[in-house]
């Protein structure tokens, strides 16, 4: 569910007419609901009652600030992935100890950035990183609160760009490796070993991966605790899929997950952690962007608009789908055709639907993409010299610019010349 709907034949995002928000700010723009991203977050909340744990959000979804600080506020740790969104979180007031260091690759300087502000843990994922850790939390005086995270060898039926828990991807150590990596762990001062991390990819539709992985973990829970080990957090990571299409089978619901993590993993008495991203933000937002032309072509029609694959990338990097809408609601029983949906972008990548009905449009007319909340804004470039796009933030009645789009001077300016030219 979202609050992006039709009223007297305008789409709405909550109480505020999306044409009112193009006319203030210019197109394309993101727009993001409020109500949605709390809805949601609650969802999850929710569906973990009764066993002690944290929703931390996966920033790297959508991390404007304004989101970070409204999912704070309502309780919700975050998972970051970089020392940028480690610093990000802490500006919209996010404390250390709600703050999750995920990630393959975390620098010396990103480790001592998060040591020195607070770090709830590092979920490590690899023995060369864990040494680094150790070292830099010895030379700080500090212990390094540390998970493993374990590569568990299960296919999670996505895209294979999102799968992230096969033996063949890049993410974690393999399981049958955890006892060898968990004894080394103990030896080193610097840390202490808290818990287990398992996160096998994004967009999952179906539950059957998550319980393969989970009875995984707790079995491998009880035989570390055997061995001595004090796990007593599970970080299970997220990649529960959202419906892209309204005309897809709805992916499984977030009380349906709880109701999977209290099966598999309830009677271990760990504090669960999961790290949602995807299906707190992206039906919450949607990108709005301006027909330019209605050209026709040889067999088919193309609607070419403002918006670009630099500002919306996932239908080119992922062939993704997203439902393209008319931001004036078309009247009922009125005959749609198909157009080839593209950017102004000199790419033939730069094409966001092919052969997608559609009302008849004409130049100067809106349309918005759904479910763009998460991994839009986030992964936008600034390619062909094209300004990154607004974000809007939306509570009910009132809107706010949350991010301004730069001027072509603000770009052009940022570029430094050799004294030599």
């Amino acid at each position: 569910m979202d609050h992006f709907l039709y009223r007297d034949g305008a789409l709405f995002a909550e109480d505020v007419p999306i044409s009112e928000i193009a006319a203030a700010v210019g197109t394309p723009f993101y727009v993001y609901s409020t109500a949605t991203l709390l809805r949601h977050f609650k969802l999850f909340d929710d569906a973990l009652d009764g066993m002690d744990h944290l929703v931390c959000y996966a920033m790297k979804a959508a991390s404007n600030q304004a989101i970070l600080k409204t999912l704070a506020q309502a309780g919700a740790g975050m998972d970051v992935v970089s020392g940028g969104e480690y610093l990000r979180a802490k500006a919209a007031g996010v404390p250390g100890d709600k703050i999750v260091f995920s990630g393959v690759g975390k620098t010396a300087d990103e480790i001592r950035i998060a040591l020195t502000g607070g770090i709830r843990q590092f979920n490590v994922e690899s023995e060369p990183e864990m040494e680094v850790i150790n070292a830099i939390a010895m030379e700080l005086g500090v212990i390094a609160p540390i998970t493993v995270r374990v590569n568990p060898d299960v296919d999670a039926k996505t895209h294979a760009k999102i799968a992230t828990g096969k033996s063949e991807n890049k993410f974690g150590i393999p399981i049958a490796r955890a006892f060898e990596v968990y004894a080394h762990a103990a030896t080193l001062p610097g840390l202490e070993v808290i818990g287990i991390d398992v996160h096998i990819g994004s967009q999952l539709t179906e539950l059957a991966p998550f319980e393969l992985a989970y009875t995984k973990v707790a079995e491998l829970t009880e035989q570390l605790r055997a061995e001595g080990h004090n796990i007593r957090r599970l970080d299970l990571g997220g990649g529960l899929g959202i419906p892209y299409t309204r005309a897809n089978d709805a992916p499984p619901l977030p009380v349906e997950y709880g109701a999977l993590i209290q099966k598999t993993l309830g009677h271990l008495g760990c504090e669960i952690e999961i790290e949602p991203g995807r299906l707190i933000a992206g039906n919450a937002g949607l990108m709005v962007s301006k027909v330019i032309y209605v050209k026709s072509g040889e067999g088919r029609d193309f609607l070419i608009l403002d918006g670009a694959m630099n500002d919306l990338i996932r239908p080119a990097m992922y062939e993704a789908h997203h439902d393209i809408v008319a931001v004036n609601e078309p009247a009922p029983g009125v005959e749609q055709q198909p157009y080839d949906i593209v950017g102004p972008v000199c790419e033939t990548g730069d094409t966001f639907a092919k052969q997608r009905n559609m009302p008849p449009l004409a130049a100067g007319d809106l349309v918005a993409f759904r479910s763009a909340g998460a991994y839009g804004a986030v992964m936008s470039s600034e390619y062909n010299t094209r300004p990154l796009i607004p974000e809007v933030l939306v509570h009910g009645d009132q809107f706010a610019v949350i991010r301004e789009r730069p001027s072509f001077d603000e770009i052009i300016n940022r570029d430094t010349i050799p004294e030599w030219l």
